[in-house]
């Protein structure tokens, strides 16, 4: 119970996500595509002034190591759903393309089920207690779900990340930056991955797609500029 107004809001997540992307597929995408490119930005200009404060002025920001950390495991968080649907994950097919047609769509259907029970586990695993597995309850073993569940109720804060003074005066809050404000991506990327994996699994069944990889983007690209190659 203690986790279910977070995994309420997840789902509500998935829900307005499927129904604008029903709408405005592109959108979606250029707005996936725009999140990824600016959290590379921002990790690349605060890396770069970092460079530029410590050897050129001798000073810098302290939180500076640790926010580019955390964009960047947002960066990762965020783009492995995104990847998943635009098929850009790297994986070997060979053994698989050997296989009857009927067995082969089976087995990709079972690589992106696996994907999605890979990234629900890790969300939440205490459902596996419902198998018999002897799965604890406390936020150590329940996922990446109960673990920010664990660290929004605790409100510890992050080591070198700050609030601004002026959001401590007038607010009133700690003066670091509280770390489920960090780690909030981790569950959220974990439910888009696991969202766009059963996406795959439905459109690999309807034939709309391969697999869940892509195996063979090599040998598609010399195909496609096979005629420049000659030249």
């Amino acid at each position: 119970m203690a986790l279910l107004v977070p995994a309420l809001l997840l789902v509500l997540l998935l829900v307005l996500l499927n129904l604008v992307e029903r709408r405005w597929p592109d959108g979606v995408t250029r707005l996936e595509e725009n999140v990824l490119a600016s959290l590379l930005a921002i990790i690349t200009l605060v890396s770069f002034t970092q460079v530029i404060a410590r050897y050129g002025f001798n000073s810098g920001w302290t939180g500076a190591l640790e926010f580019t950390r955390i964009l960047f495991a947002w960066m990762i968080l965020f783009g492995m759903g995104y990847g998943i649907k635009q098929g850009m994950h790297l994986g070997v097919d060979a053994l698989v393309r050997l296989l009857p047609r009927s067995l082969f769509r089976a087995a990709a259907v079972f690589g992106a089920f696996a994907v999605f029970l890979y990234a629900f586990i890790l969300l939440y695993a205490g459902w596996l207690s419902l198998l018999g597995i002897d799965v604890s309850t406390n936020w150590r073993q329940t996922g990446a779900l109960g673990y920010w569940k664990f660290m929004y109720t605790m409100g510890t804060g992050l080591d070198d990340l700050r609030y601004p003074q002026w959001m401590i005066d007038g607010f009133g809050i700690q003066e670091r930056v509280h770390r489920w404000v960090a780690y909030l991506m981790l569950p959220i990327g974990l439910t888009l991955l696991a969202y766009r994996s059963l996406q795959a699994m439905g459109a690999i069944l309807r034939g709309e797609r391969e697999m869940v990889i892509a195996g063979h983007e090599a040998e598609e690209l010399v195909a496609a500029h096979k005629d420049e190659l000659k030249d």
